[in-house]
């Protein structure tokens, strides 16, 4: 389960938990989101629970095209091919054997950041389904208009950060990195920090740009890839 990080640096954190745990509400305390901004997508999942009985929600997973999508309409990015099936129809089939209800569909490396088939998921299943974009870091700012257009037109709730996606050489405080993380605070949606090789890394980074703009809401995803003491 998720666990909630009240006021770890300035701004809001929230510590996410590990792909395929459980949570059952969306909603997180009112340190570290705006309920209001937060309330459609929750809304529309909680609609179909009549009887008032909790939802089992799956706080992080990912799908990808099968080959045959991947050849007709979704293609992969190159050398990101995966090896697993990951398609809609075997989500679906193993949500249904595990009775889980709905779920945060994070984008997957495995289109890097064409994100046309979230998407349509996103809009074939808008009560089942909330998404989190991945954040374009080009040099040029191009993924700066990328993330209004996923968050405001195709209602994506949430943004990844991968600092390792940034040009080489180069931080999630660049000019870049700064202005695709404040307006995700603007657009009140959060941003996911994925620290694959470690916390310590980039918690100058992390930090310096919730102390810039601590009205946006961070994530720290995988429980920041933290190894707790054998």
């Amino acid at each position: 389960m998720a666990l909630p990080v009240r006021s770890v640096i300035s701004g809001s954190i929230f510590l996410g938990d590990c792909c395929h745990a459980r949570l059952y509400s969306f909603a997180a305390p009112s340190v570290l989101y705006r309920r209001t901004q937060y309330k459609a997508s929750t809304t529309k999942m909680a609609s179909a629970n009549a009887q008032g009985r909790p939802k089992t929600i799956d706080s992080h997973l990912h799908i990808w095209a099968s080959p045959q999508e991947a050849a007709d309409k979704y293609p992969y990015f190159p050398g990101q091919e995966p090896t697993l099936p990951g398609h809609l129809d075997f989500l679906l089939q193993c949500m249904e054997e595990a009775s889980v209800e709905g779920a945060l569909i994070v984008q997957p490396i495995n289109h890097k950041f064409d994100h046309s088939l979230v998407t349509s998921v996103l809009k074939k299943h808008p009560t089942k389904f909330v998404g989190c974009c991945l954040a374009n870091p080009a040099e040029n700012g191009t993924g700066v208009k990328q993330l209004e257009d996923l968050i405001l037109k195709d209602g994506y709730r949430a943004v990844r950060f991968n600092p390792y996606l940034w040009p080489s050489g180069q931080q999630m405080t660049n000019e870049v990195g700064k202005a695709m993380f404040s307006r995700a605070g603007e657009l009140g949606v959060p941003v996911g920090f994925m620290c694959m090789k470690g916390l310590n890394l980039h918690i100058s980074e992390i930090t310096e740009l919730c102390t810039e703009f601590p009205s946006t809401a961070v994530l720290l995803d995988h429980l920041a890839f933290c190894k707790p003491p054998l």
